[in-house]
């Protein structure tokens, strides 16, 4: 794929290539948006178009030629991808990524770093890489890929060209899920539509995970919590962050249909009967203080807030919930 088949990132597609039409090229870039919205995808693009070997007019890779297969399955040596392990990147891969760069390109334009998650870098990690884009190789280009831009140090950010990605419109979704190749089988208009709504405009989670059956694991939990069945909690951090974006969803679509009364406005469509009969049991104070008391506790996550205690608290507010007229799902 190249430039042209990005969907929904009009704006800084535009921005890249207007820097390559005037040969303005940055040596750093921050590709700064939500998870999911197509900043891997468009990195991936800008490799291949500044090595492609028989680039297209207006300004765009072929996509055919051997430099551009070789990035896309990332074997090409002029071209690296660096992503943390066990959510981190540490000092090491730093010093991979500045040995790679050092040298001239060995068979095309450019060396091409693309830093994924870079808000994982480790201190050490970070202080090692603000040397390399201080003083950045000539030839080289390095793309930071960030879902918390703010959490990277300012003298890292300060040092990058920043473009900001936006989370894609509910039909730009679909037609990016729709071409999606790792699909079982065709979906159906309704199944399209849920899983573009569940997204939230980042289409690439249908690609990362499973949304309906990470939809089926929140409610299986929220039926324990709810009927006091302590029988599970979270495996870790992930699991724990995954539950309270899910319960974030659910009291939107219960509010929304509080407010408005509109299914059509909902996340979840395909439980509109069960969120409408939800919503008449409850008033709008204690869906936002509800809100409000989950939206602190996840706001502590990063200091690895005790599973066990964390989960009877929040298991005693889905009671609290039950007794006010929710049911299990």
């Amino acid at each position: 794929m190249a430039f042209k088949d990005i969907i929904g990132q009009k704006k800084a597609v535009n921005i890249l290539l207007g820097t390559m039409a005037r040969n303005r090229i940055p040596s750093a870039y921050l590709f700064a948006g939500e998870s999911g919205i197509g900043k891997k995808f468009t990195a991936i693009n800008l490799a291949k178009t500044l090595n492609c070997q028989k680039p297209k007019t207006p300004i765009d890779c072929c996509d055919e030629c051997p430099s551009c297969k070789k990035i896309a399955s990332q074997t090409h040596p002029d071209f690296l991808m660096a992503a943390p392990e066990k959510g981190e990147i540490r000092v090491n891969e730093i010093r991979m990524i500045e040995e790679a760069i050092s040298l001239a390109p060995y068979e095309g334009k450019r060396k091409v770093v693309i830093v994924d998650d870079a808000e994982t870098m480790n201190p050490s990690a970070a202080n090692a890489f603000l040397k390399t884009l201080e003083e950045p190789p000539p030839q080289s280009i390095i793309i930071l890929i960030s879902a918390s831009p703010d959490s990277l140090p300012e003298t890292i950010r300060s040092r990058c060209s920043r473009i900001n990605f936006s989370p894609l419109a509910p039909e730009q979704c679909k037609e990016v899920i729709r071409g999606i190749d790792n699909q079982d089988a065709e979906l159906t208009d309704s199944q399209l539509s849920t899983l573009s709504r569940l997204s939230m405009g980042r289409p690439g989670l249908v690609i990362s995970s499973d949304l309906m059956e990470e939809r089926d694991w929140f409610f299986n939990l929220f039926g324990e919590m709810s009927g006091g069945r302590n029988k599970e909690t979270w495996a870790d951090k992930e699991e724990m962050e995954l539950w309270f974006n899910k319960a974030f969803m659910l009291l939107r679509d219960i509010a929304v249909l509080k407010i408005t009364g509109k299914s059509d406005m909902l996340i979840n469509t395909d439980l509109k009967d069960s969120f409408a009969e939800m919503s008449k049991t409850i008033v709008m104070k204690d869906i936002v203080d509800i809100y409000g008391r989950l939206s602190f506790l996840k706001g502590y996550l990063g200091f690895n807030l005790n599973k066990s205690i964390t989960w009877n608290y929040v298991t005693i507010i889905m009671q609290n919930l039950k007794l006010k007229g929710f049911h299990n799902f």
